[in-house]
């Protein structure tokens, strides 16, 4: 682990290309790209990049779905310097701005119309003073195309490219992914080249990833299980990655037959969805190998269909954060099915977690307190927010996770519950006071809270309390239908409840467990 700590993304890349040259890295839209043309479309890329006059240590932004030009893009900027700052796909414009002006990021690559989205329109469109230039991936308009800014960096040397690779080191902030707090601001997590790669090596060879695997990638790249469990572990073991860019089940079923994947990560719903599919009885799935799942808890019933109904051989469950590089703990080969599905397994090595007390003391093992996690994989802190840093990282090196949790005798984490509000619907983390902040943007909403309800299929899903300005009452409909618009699909609630007053404590502050005991009362949507 040590010496994976002590390497770069360019030197992995390199290695890459030196060890698997021919072998397909990238299966995207029918055309394989080999680790040998990876690597030479991102350095093609880096040099305009410094012809761009992206410096090192500045920030890039990349806003597009699973497309083999994500990770060529990533690839160019960090290996001349560059800070990677993904974006969420399902976020709206002023969503995707606020997070390019936060970063301070110098350079986009947006997509073109996906889905009816035209986002590099959309982000051009966004006030953002530092940034110089948003590149097009696909289709035409007024920013520059993908080809074009290829072409900028004609003019820069070999010598200058291999000076700007051979300047960066591990210690290099590598990315900035960003996740909201309590505050419902967004914080960005910094986290380094050799974090991520001795993180990810550890990952990948937990769950057993080769270069024989073909590693289907529905995780979102803009998020950690994507982006760093997905293409950078491939890349690490030189496996072939399947980029899928929406889900869909019976497209899935079709592509694991066609294209014999042995490798599928994703949160529990992937698989539910999978398994509900009227053609999966019809779909040959025999290539599959492992599957890699969390979640506070996973049915075990799920996991025993996983491996008797979809065929894997494996089944792991794992946690982890944005603030530990993506990866805290995982379950291990040899597992029973309880244990898969009631624990996120044992911390991954050169990773300490301890159950602390409110005085910050570990509580004794099966009793519950808050997560803190301590290792090489805890973030360097939140960029420009030194308050935020001090609040979640102790001065001895401990990271508050803000989850609570419980280890058993054997070291094995079960979370139970989160100390603060979010939930994860589907998947994703939902950050209430984000979501009631842009609420309160409707000119119908005078207060609100969200909280999250229960659901069948996506785990939680927010449930909306509003007290309606004075005079004021539209249907639930509309204002989920506004929310639509200004907010990702999984953070709009599902359901809204008219209150006169929010239930507040002496202090002001909302007393959102009396709200969760209304959710089982009527509601207006």
């Amino acid at each position: 682990m040590s010496d994976n700590l002590h390497r770069t993304l360019p030197e992995v890349l390199r290695d890459a290309a030196d060890r698997y040259p021919d072998r397909a890295a990238i299966v995207d839209r029918q055309a394989a790209i080999s680790f040998s043309v990876l690597k030479a479309g991102a350095d093609r890329l880096a040099k305009s990049v410094i012809a761009s006059g992206l410096e090192p240590g500045e920030r890039f932004v990349i806003w597009a779905p699973n497309i083999a030009e994500w990770v060529v893009a990533a690839l160019a900027g960090q290996q001349v310097g560059g800070v990677l700052v993904p974006v969420n796909t399902r976020f709206k414009g002023e969503e995707a701005g606020d997070i390019v002006r936060r970063s301070g990021a110098r350079l986009a690559f947006a997509m073109g119309e996906f889905l009816g989205v035209d986002y590099a329109a959309l982000l051009t469109a966004q006030p953002c003073p530092g940034l110089r230039r948003v590149v097009r991936l696909s289709g035409s308009g007024d920013e520059i195309s993908l080809d074009a800014f290829a072409q900028l960096g004609d003019g820069v040397s070999d010598a200058e490219l291999q000076r700007r690779i051979e300047a960066v080191r591990p210690t290099d902030i590598s990315d900035v992914l960003y996740t909201s707090g309590t505050t419902g601001a967004p914080k960005g997590a910094m986290t380094t080249h050799g974090q991520n790669i001795a993180t990810f090596m550890e990952w990948s060879e937990a769950v057993g990833l080769t270069a024989e695997d073909r590693y289907l990638v529905v995780n979102p790249f803009f998020h950690s299980f994507g982006y760093k469990a997905g293409w950078l572990a491939a890349l690490l073991r030189g496996a072939a990655i399947y980029p899928e860019a929406q889900f869909e089940a019976a497209r899935m079923l079709r592509r694991i037959e066609g294209q014999r994947i042995t490798l599928l990560p994703g949160p529990p719903t992937l698989f539910q969805s999978l398994l509900a599919d009227p053609g999966l009885p019809d779909a040959d799935l025999s290539s599959l190998r492992c599957a890699v799942t969390g979640a506070a808890s996973v049915p075990v019933q799920l996991v025993r269909d996983m491996k008797q109904r979809l065929g894997f051989e494996e089944v792991y469950t794992a946690y982890g954060l944005t603030e530990s590089s993506g990866v805290v703990s995982m379950c291990r080969s040899g597992d029973d099915l309880e244990t898969i599905a009631n624990t996120c397994g044992r911390a991954m090595r050169g990773v300490e977690i301890r159950i602390a007390g409110g005085n910050g003391g570990a509580v004794p093992a099966g009793d519950a307190g808050e997560v803190w996690v301590r290792g090489f994989n805890v973030m360097q802190g939140y960029l420009d927010d030194t308050a935020a840093t001090a609040a979640a990282i102790t001065p001895d090196g401990w990271l508050k996770t803000g989850d609570i949790g419980v280890l058993d005798e054997r070291g094995y984490l079960k979370i139970t519950d989160r100390l603060k509000d979010m939930y994860i619907c589907g998947g994703f983390n939902c950050y209430p006071v984000e979501i009631e902040n842009r609420l309160l943007d409707h000119p119908a909403v005078a207060d609100v809270a969200v909280v999250g309800a229960p659901h069948e299929r996506l785990g939680e899903v927010g449930h909306a309390f509003i007290v309606p300005a004075s005079g004021l009452r539209p249907e639930a409909e509309e204002v989920l239908t506004w929310a639509r618009g200004h907010m990702a699909n999984y953070k709009v609630p599902r359901r809204v409840t008219w209150m006169e007053e929010l239930p507040r404590n002496a202090s002001g502050k909302v007393q959102k467990f009396r709200l969760k005991e209304e959710l089982a009362g009527p509601s207006d949507a």
